[in-house]
C-alpha cells in the first residue's frame, strides 16, 4: 500500500502528545493504489444499480425510512447503545411510553438524519461546518450525554480517544487552534473542484473528520452521517439509502484499526476497507429491495382472499406497515378512522393471514403487533 502523510504527533506545552494535521488535502495529492480504483469502480456500478431498483419501488420513502432506522441503530450501537431497531420503532409508534435512555440515543440519531434530509432536500443547504454543527445539535440536544457534549458547538478544550487521560490516550486529536485550521481545510475540500473520485472523497471526508474529532461527544455518529449526505448532495445517489454504519458495527474493531491506520498515513488501507463497506452495503440493499418486492406480492395475494370491503382497508394498512411495522389498535384507528373494535378486527385478519403476530404472547391488554417477516429483512447479518 502507498503512504500519504496526514499529520504528525507533536508534544504539547502541558506535556501530552497530540496529532497535528498537515494542510489537507496534501499538496502533492493522494497516490491511490490500483486496488482502490478497481474497488471504486465496482462500488459505483452497484450504487447505480441500487438507484435504478430504488426508483422502481412503489414505497421507496418507506424503504428509506427503514434504512434511516437501521443506520441510527447501528451507529448508536457502535458507541455502546444496547437498544435495537425494534425498540426504536416501538417507541416511535408510541406503543412504549417509558423510553429508556439508550432508545432515546437512537431516536435522537433518527431525528438528526431526518433533519439533514430536510435541510438538503427542501432547503438545498450546502455541506458545510454550519450544517455539521446543526446535525450535531439535533443529535445531542437533550440527549443523555448532552451536558458533556455542548450540542452544536465545536469544542473549546482538548479531548482524547481511548485511555483515561491525555497521557495514556490511544489518540489525541488536534488542539483547539489546530482543530479550527483543519476544519477550514476540510470545508474547502467539500467544495473543491478537484479530480478526486466522489466515493473516495466521501471516505476521505469521514476519516479526516474523525481525525479532527471537533466535538466533545458525538463525533463518530456525526461523521458517519456525513458520508451519506455528501454522496447525496453530490448527486451520486438519488436517495439517501446508502448507510455504512451497519458494516462499521459488524467489523467494529477493524473499523477502528483502519481509522488509526489513516492517522499514520495508510490512506489506501482505510479506503480499501471503506470501499469494501460500500460494495457490501450496496449489494445488501439491492437484495433487500428484491426481497421486499416479493414479500409485498405474497402478502397482497393473501389480502385478495378477503371480501372487497375488507380488502380495501387491508391494502391501506399493508402499505402503511412498510413504514411502521409495529402497531397497536390505536395505530390502526389512526390509519383507517375505524372504531376500536373495527381496528381490532383488521388486526385479527392480518394475524390470521400470518402477516402480523403479537409482540408478546403473554400480554392480553395493550398488545403490540409486529410485521415480523418484513422486520427480519432489515436485521443486521
Amino acid at each position: 500500500m502507498k503512504h500519504s502523510e496526514i499529520g504528525h504527533i507533536v508534544k504539547q506545552p502541558k506535556g501530552y502528545n497530540a496529532f497535528i494535521t498537515l494542510p489537507f488535502p496534501p499538496e502533492a495529492g493522494f497516490d491511490f493504489a490500483p486496488i482502490i480504483l478497481k474497488k471504486n469502480d465496482q462500488a459505483a456500478r452497484l450504487i447505480g444499480k441500487l438507484d435504478g431498483i430504488t426508483r422502481l419501488l412503489p414505497d421507496s420513502d418507506f424503504f428509506l425510512l427503514m434504512y434511516l432506522r437501521k443506520d441510527a441503530t447501528s451507529s448508536s450501537q457502535i458507541e455502546g447503545t444496547r437498544a435495537t431497531m425494534i425498540d426504536a420503532i416501538e417507541a416511535e409508534a408510541n406503543t412504549n411510553t417509558n423510553i429508556p435512555d439508550d432508545v432515546q440515543d437512537i431516536l435522537h440519531y433518527i431525528s438528526a438524519l431526518n433533519y439533514g434530509v430536510k435541510r438538503v432536500k427542501e432547503d438545498n443547504f450546502p455541506l458545510s461546518l454550519r450544517f455539521i454543527r446543526e446535525l450535531h445539535n439535533v443529535l445531542m440536544d437533550k440527549a443523555r450525554a448532552s451536558h458533556f457534549a455542548d450540542p452544536g458547538e465545536f469544542r473549546n478544550s482538548q479531548n482524547w480517544i481511548g485511555g483515561t487521560n491525555l497521557e495514556n490516550a490511544r489518540f489525541v486529536p488536534p488542539p483547539v487552534d489546530e482543530m479550527h485550521k483543519a476544519l477550514d481545510d476540510l470545508e474547502k475540500f467539500f467544495h473543491s473542484d478537484d479530480d478526486t473520485l466522489t466515493l473516495i472523497k466521501a471516505g476521505l471526508i469521514h476519516s479526516q473528520f474523525e481525525t479532527i474529532h471537533p466535538f466533545l461527544d458525538g463525533n463518530g455518529r456525526t461523521g458517519r452521517m456525513l458520508i451519506t449526505f455528501y454522496l447525496w448532495q453530490q448527486g451520486f445517489i438519488e436517495k439517501p439509502v446508502l448507510f455504512l454504519s451497519s458494516y462499521f458495527r459488524r467489523y467494529q474493531q477493524v473499523y477502528y484499526e483502519k481509522l488509526n491506520a489513516y492517522h499514520t498515513g495508510e490512506v489506501n488501507e482505510w479506503l480499501e476497507f471503506f470501499l469494501d463497506g460500500v460494495i457490501t452495503i450496496a449489494q445488501e440493499a439491492i437484495d433487500i429491495a428484491g426481497i421486499i418486492t416479493e414479500l409485498r406480492e405474497r402478502d397482497r395475494d393473501k389480502l385478495s382472499t378477503l371480501s372487497a370491503r375488507a380488502s380495501e382497508s387491508a391494502i391501506l394498512v399493508l402499505t402503511q406497515l412498510y413504514g411502521q411495522p409495529i402497531v397497536n389498535v390505536a395505530t390502526i384507528q389512526e390509519w383507517t378512522g375505524f372504531t376500536w373494535s373495527g381496528a381490532q378486527r383488521v388486526i385479527d385478519r392480518f394475524v390470521n393471514l400470518g402477516i402480523l403476530s403479537p409482540k408478546d404472547e403473554d400480554i392480553t391488554y395493550g398488545q403490540s403487533y409486529m410485521y415480523r417477516e418484513y422486520l427480519d429483512i432489515f436485521r443486521d447479518k
